[in-house]
């Protein structure tokens, strides 16, 4: 069985290039444009991971990780961000209780696939 990953990011052509990418890798992917419709996807669908940029309407990448770890507790969560400073961004996650991966955006996708390699922790919810 094909390890499942939902993509969400409001960038369309991002969000769909990822996809085709780890398509390519054994991966099954489906993508989402905006929190909401992620969150929606992950209660049907149930991925193993959560690969989402930080910043998008309706409901941010952030917000959409919290709410899929509490239908999806082991659902891995990596959020991308185009954020320069993600030492500060990590540090103020874990002091709210929260141990998401943050990887930084662009990522080149032969890094992004061994992030994906990686063991599968829990979730994010400390």
């Amino acid at each position: 069985m094909a390890r499942r990953i939902l993509i969400a990011d409001d960038e369309r052509t991002i969000a769909d290039t990822l996809a085709t990418i780890v398509g390519m890798h054994g991966y099954e992917a489906r993508t989402a444009y905006d929190g909401e419709q992620a969150v929606d996807t992950a209660r049907q669908w149930q991925p193993h991971i959560f690969l989402t940029d930080l910043l998008m309407p309706v409901m941010d990448g952030f917000e959409a990780a919290i709410a899929i770890c509490r239908i999806l507790p082991e659902c891995r969560v990596l959020l991308l961000s185009g954020v320069a400073s993600i030492a500060d961004l990590t540090s103020e996650l874990r002091q709210k209780g929260y141990h998401f991966e943050i990887l930084r955006k662009p990522i080149p996708p032969e890094e992004l696939l061994a992030q994906l390699r990686q063991e599968d922790g829990a979730g994010g919810l400390a």
